[in-house]
């Protein structure tokens, strides 16, 4: 007992020699807004080097003459099959070691494997390399989560999640815009003479610049600065006392085993359902979104750069504000309206679907992007409870294997899945319209250099017409997700004791 309040009194100390106290979170305010914010740096410079390959599609596809449900594979099993299977491990890990040295360590390995995608010869190189991103991106939430929990008191955990949470539509934010800048601006030959013009002739003579992809200058640009951001997480983030803002009871406990964890989450049913509408909801959302911007070259004939940085960038601004106030609605209403966490995204995922339907079947961008922004922005919703739950049903010693779990079921079936079969879908459909169009044509023969106008026009045609309709059929699936979050609001009260 005395052992036990001598260690109590040390744990508050370690907060007050900071600015902080169990009470009010660890460190100072600011310090904890500071962490707060290198931390959404680097989930930002996660998706960053996640969604890249979304904007470099058709460059890509292109470059290597591979096919939709190819890309599919790029962007979902690629990534997504190391990245869970390595998740629960390094969640583990981060349990009883240094979670600050484990993030810096990820994100100077997935940045790394992002510059290298730039080198790949083949489509096989490229598909490893997106693997060697998998893993190092693997380290960064679990980890990341569990810090939050200990910098920030419960009450406001909520927000401090759904800023975290933030990354994922700026990261995307910020790649559409460097994608779509580099591609479109930037290839080989430009930064040849750039560097020429620097007189730095020894990196213009390092390469052929002249047969350098822009698609592969993307990749370089976005993953180099990921390096500098490992070095300032290193040596600017404290490690707060694990359970720091925990109450009184949950301190000092021994650590739990993963079958315990598992068993403990098996008996929150708002956990699993929260999972299952996060899972469905990301299973459309990152199938869509793989193949967002082709959508819009294919179906309203844009550029990658106008795709990328005019449209696709105000979607992404939207699910940003979509993110951030449904983490700052839950905190704010939480003892009105303790279901908020489920009912939020419930109720806005019934919005997302006739306005994703009519935004992606109108003819018209001006009719189609203000029913794409809205619905993005209600979208997104979805992301706070993504965090917010799984940390909220445990106490601080299984914090970051629930998050990992989590993202194990979400990224396997919801990454994994959804960017190859809607790309498979996509290809299916494509050959399905091009036979109804010229029964003469085949997938193959619409690859030919020297098609005759009427028959590239009709191959075109499929082309469009078979992601949209994909797309369209896709979003359905959202219904499926509202049905989970409603069977989460039932219990979710209980199951996170509020």
């Amino acid at each position: 007992m005395a052992e036990a309040t001598i260690n109590n009194v040390a744990h508050s100390n370690s907060g007050a020699n900071n600015g902080g106290s169990p009470e009010t979170g660890y460190g100072s305010k600011n310090y904890r807004k500071y962490i707060l914010g290198i931390l959404l740096s680097v989930y930002i410079f996660n998706f960053i080097d996640r969604t890249i390959i979304n904007i470099l599609t058709e460059p890509i596809k292109e470059s290597f003459g591979v096919e939709d449900w190819q890309m599919g594979l790029l962007g979902g099993p690629a990534f997504a099959i190391l990245y869970t299977f390595v998740g629960i491990p390094i969640a583990r890990f981060s349990e009883k070691n240094h979670r600050v040295w484990i993030i810096a360590g990820s994100v100077a390995l997935w940045s790394l494997m992002t510059v290298l995608c730039g080198f790949a010869t083949s489509f096989i190189a490229l598909f490893i390399f997106r693997i060697g991103v998998s893993i190092g991106e693997a380290g960064c939430s679990p980890p990341a989560n569990s810090i939050i929990a200990d910098y920030f008191v419960p009450k406001e955990r909520s927000t401090a999640v759904s800023v975290y949470a933030l990354g994922i539509p700026l990261g995307g934010m910020v790649a559409y815009v460097f994608g779509g800048f580099i591609v479109g601006s930037l290839d080989g030959p430009t930064v040849a003479a750039m560097l020429s013009s620097w007189n730095w002739t020894w990196a213009a003579n390092a390469l052929d610049w002249q047969n350098i992809e822009g698609w592969r200058v993307a990749f370089v640009v976005v993953g180099v600065p990921g390096l500098l951001v490992a070095l300032i997480v290193k040596m600017t983030i404290k490690e707060p006392p694990r359970g720091y803002t925990d109450p009184v009871e949950m301190q000092n406990k021994d650590q739990v085993g993963f079958r315990e964890v598992l068993k403990i989450l098996s008996q929150k049913p708002a956990y699993w359902h929260v999972t299952m509408g996060v899972t469905i909801a990301s299973f459309v959302n990152y199938g869509v979104g793989q193949f967002f911007v082709s959508f819009l070259i294919r179906t309203h004939e844009l550029s990658i750069f106008d795709a990328s940085v005019k449209f696709a960038l105000a979607l992404a601004v939207m699910a940003s504000i979509g993110t951030y106030m449904s983490g700052y609605l839950a905190d704010k209403y939480a003892e009105r309206f303790p279901k908020a966490l489920a009912l939020i995204p419930m109720f806005a995922l019934i919005g997302v679907i006739p306005m994703h339907v009519v935004g992606y079947l109108a003819d018209s961008l001006w009719l189609a992007i203000p029913l794409m922004m809205v619905g993005q922005m209600l979208l997104y919703t979805y992301l706070c409870p993504l965090y917010a739950v799984p940390s909220g049903v445990v106490d601080s010693r299984m914090r970051a294997t629930a998050v990992a779990v989590t993202l194990f079921i979400v990224n396997l079936l919801g990454y994994g899945l959804g960017p190859p079969l809607i790309g498979g879908l996509s290809t299916i459909l494509n050959a399905t319209f091009l036979s109804g169009l010229d029964p003469a044509l085949s997938l193959e023969a619409c690859k030919a250099s020297n098609l005759a106008v009427a028959a590239q026009a009709a191959c075109d045609s499929a082309n469009a017409d078979g992601l949209q309709w994909s797309m369209v059929l896709f979003k359905c699936l959202y219904i499926w997700a509202v049905f989970h979050f409603y069977m989460a609001s039932r219990t979710i009260q209980r199951d996170m004791g509020r």
